[in-house]
């Protein structure tokens, strides 16, 4: 099935999927010029009724009677279906058998893209079968006369321009409704959130977004290819063996396994790792390629929701840092996993990090991202302006840019901190090193591994590029600084009220305010 996860089965299942933007190769899937090859034997078909219909008079396999016989649902087709391209099986022990031979969720998991996983199942039976009418997919017309059709297809027209005027003044309400909601969420998100709102509040069928983009494997490569990021934890591991030997560790948000796998080189005695992205399916091949499955136990869940082999561990370790260190919302995670399920006296890994801002001056980059809109191919297009300054934007800043020192923001301790950590406040001084124009704030964070064998890295302007790059926040009002100059202002952060995972910055300079998301 191709890297079908579990919330596009239940899509084709709902029938949802018609709404999505690639569904028209869906809809088409009947009429298209693709063969269907039979379940059973090698002979192919431009449509699926009417090798169904093959298959009934052929290998007496009726679809219809086998739904109705085993009581089958959309998903029981698709195990069906891969149950009988793995296996191979007869057609006559499928039809004999008194129990579905594919009742095992195995038969879920990614196989072969084909035609057959298309079919509409839920419609088998609730029409007139097309094999007993058509012929490869044709339908007679004889006896609807040409002159009904031309009646036909000038009242559909009709009707069509009226759908569509009645389509466009919807929309055009829906728009209107769209920016009254968000000019109110906006303004929401920029209150104190005192309720202290975190992941663990959120349902994990409203979280699915977030797990589903790390069901990407290029996202994985980028993150490993990162040697700054995963040399750094492997060396925090690798280089402190007498920490983990012996020892129970949990890997928190484990993705590929890497964290987990340098865990049981360094001597665990039990690995841990859960993830809630399908990448875990990848990753439990991943350590039985590499004959670790004896100490490491991938396990796939979202941590609030799931019960682990073990109660208490001895150490805790996460990748959990995401842009602006807090974007994402995973540190609610590891606070949960650490104060549910860590051993009194515990290591975490890493155990400590800060957030810093520096100013940057860009004329080049500010005209390429933010003038641009004044003229773009002879039109105006300033209100873009206003959209563009309100995201904060991920990028690698040169280090000839950077003319002030930077300033620490805030500090966490992960042994104490708690889910109010991303709601802060914090004054700022920075020193300009070199006159010339403030374009732009660039935050970043340090990690650090506080153990006896020391290890720490930064994501700043100053070092080699992580991932994670720099977080910058474009000035809509550009500030000519000298050298010797204070700029003194504050940066508030806190959780996005609709989304938990985001964030909401604001930043002060004078008189001067400035709001940005992160989302």
């Amino acid at each position: 099935m191709g890297d079908i996860d579990s919330q596009t089965i239940t899509e084709i299942c709902s029938g949802s999927i018609e709404d999505n933007e690639d569904s028209d190769g869906w809809d088409e899937m009947e009429v298209t010029g693709e063969q269907t090859t039979c379940l059973f034997c090698s002979s192919q078909f431009h449509t699926i009724a009417v090798a169904l219909d093959h298959c009934r008079t052929e290998h007496n396999f009726d679809l219809l009677e086998l739904k109705t016989k085993y009581n089958m649902d959309c998903y029981s087709f698709i195990k069906m279906i891969n149950y009988i391209r793995k296996v191979r099986p007869d057609p006559k022990t499928i039809v004999e058998s008194q129990t579905a031979l594919w009742d095992n969720d195995e038969y879920l998991k990614p196989g072969e893209m084909e035609s057959w996983l298309m079919y509409d199942f839920d419609d088998l039976g609730s029409a007139p079968s097309t094999p007993h009418y058509a012929i490869d997919g044709k339908t007679p017309i004889s006896n609807i006369t040409y002159a009904e059709l031309q009646r036909q297809i000038q009242e559909l027209t009709v009707q069509l321009r009226h759908k569509d005027a009645l389509l466009q003044n919807a929309m055009q309400d829906i728009s209107k409704m769209k920016q009254v909601t968000r000019t109110i969420v906006e303004a929401a998100d920029s209150l104190d959130t005192s309720m202290n709102a975190c992941v663990a509040s959120v349902p994990v069928r409203y979280d699915s977004e977030y797990f589903n983009s790390y069901s990407h494997f290029g996202i994985h490569h980028e993150m490993l290819n990162d040697k700054i990021r995963t040399e750094s934890y492997r060396d925090a591991i690798l280089k402190n063996v007498n920490i983990f030997s012996g020892k129970t560790v949990l890997d928190v948000g484990c993705g590929t396994g890497i964290l987990s796998m340098f865990a049981a080189k360094a001597e665990a005695r039990m690995v841990y790792g859960i993830d809630q992205s399908d990448v875990i399916y990848k990753a439990m091949e991943i350590v039985r390629e590499n004959k670790l499955h004896e100490k490491v136990q991938l396990i796939k869940g979202r941590l609030e929701n799931t019960e682990l082999p073990e109660e208490k561990v001895d150490i805790i370790i996460s990748e959990w840092m995401g842009y602006f260190l807090l974007f994402e919302g995973m540190l609610d995670s590891f606070i949960y996993a650490r104060d549910r399920h860590l051993k009194p006296n515990g290591e975490i890994l890493p155990n400590r990090c800060n957030i810093s801002v520096v100013g940057c001056s860009d004329l080049a980059r500010y005209d390429t991202y933010i003038t641009f809109w004044d003229n773009v191919y002879g039109f105006n297009m300033q209100c873009m302006k206003s959209e563009v300054l309100t995201e904060a934007n991920v990028e690698t800043v040169a280090i000839e840019t950077i003319i002030t020192e930077p300033c620490i923001l805030t500090e966490v301790d992960l042994k104490t901190c708690d889910t109010n950590t991303p709601n802060f406040s914090a004054k700022f001084k920075l020193k300009v090193k070199k006159s010339g124009k403030l374009t732009a704030l660039a935050g970043y964070f340090d990690i650090f591994f506080d153990l006896e064998n020391p290890v720490s890295f930064s994501t700043g302007p100053h070092v080699t590029r992580t991932h994670w790059q720099q977080t910058v926040f474009y000035l809509k009002n550009i500030i000519d600084v000298t050298e010797g100059n204070i700029i003194e202002g504050t940066l508030t952060c806190n959780r996005m009220l609709k989304n938990v995972r985001g964030l909401h910055v604001s930043i002060t300079i004078g008189e001067d305010k400035y709001q940005y998301r992160l989302d």
